[in-house]
């Protein structure tokens, strides 16, 4: 694909897209939600891929979806709320992402807004430099969430804290978010990047299909009961048994020497 709004590079184990739209503060319009897809699509079935870090370039990781291509004309409400849930990229993006199979890590400097923190609340981990802002301001612009922050941001804080950001569409500040554990770890300005970076390669050093499954269990876990997630984990973790990788992980642990997992 010929990538316009993204650069995409992969580093050691891991990929590492970068929004880089930084004159729009980079919103998302279709043609960024189209790369970010398709590099997404083309990481999970590579091996060598063990986990996915998002960025931003300039001052803001995402500040949500560009707001020049929503047109609604006159007569066609109906057609773009099809549009919305069947073909429109930037909605089918946020709806990947929950089903994404390899971690994925955002690396935040700067603004995280709107649908720019949505976009980092479906991924599994937030790094944020010292100076990253957060905010959910829709509601200041007659508006609402629609990302999925509804959604996912009380699941991650609990109900009260995120009808709080949401009713009042405030800022909070990388400290804030850390204490809400809305972040899992603050860095120094500029930053994010690098423990990002320390985090994806811990994950790379592990087993890809203990990774894969036990992410599978946590996500799928948080909306089941408390026994059919366990029955879940149990199933899954049942799976490992079959693989190379079990195999190989006892191996090198007899054998004193680092595992070379194979993802099989």
């Amino acid at each position: 694909m010929n990538y316009q709004d993204t650069i995409v590079e992969k580093v050691e184990g891991w990929l590492e897209i970068t929004i880089n739209r930084p004159e729009k503060m980079n919103s998302i319009r279709e043609q960024t939600a189209e790369e970010i897809l398709c590099a997404l699509s083309e990481a999970e079935h590579d091996r060598g891929i063990g986990a996915i870090i998002l960025k931003g370039a300039g001052r803001a990781f995402c500040t949500g979806v560009d707001a020049s291509e929503f047109e609604l004309r006159e007569g066609e409400y109906f057609d773009f709320y099809r549009k919305r849930k069947r073909s429109r990229k930037v909605n089918f993006l946020f709806r990947e992402l929950t089903d994404y199979t390899k971690p994925i890590i955002s690396a935040i400097e700067g603004f995280a807004l709107g649908g720019g923190l949505e976009l980092a609340l479906v991924g599994d981990m937030i790094v944020a430099g010292a100076d990253a802002k957060f905010g959910m301001p829709e509601v200041r612009l007659g508006l609402m969430p629609g990302g999925g922050g509804t959604q996912t941001l009380p699941r991650l804080i609990g109900k009260a804290l995120a009808k709080e950001l949401i009713w009042t569409g405030r800022r909070i500040s990388a400290s804030e978010a850390k204490e809400y554990r809305l972040v899992n770890h603050v860095t120094e300005s500029g930053k994010a990047v690098e423990k990002a970076q320390e985090l994806a390669r811990s994950i790379c050093a592990n087993a890809p299909l203990s990774v894969m499954l036990t992410k599978s269990a946590i996500d799928r876990g948080m909306d089941m009961a408390l026994t059919d997630g366990m029955a879940a984990e149990g199933d899954a973790s049942f799976l490992l048994y079959f693989s190379d990788d079990r195999h190989e992980g006892l191996s090198a642990f007899r054998e004193k020497r680092p595992p070379a997992f194979s993802g099989k």
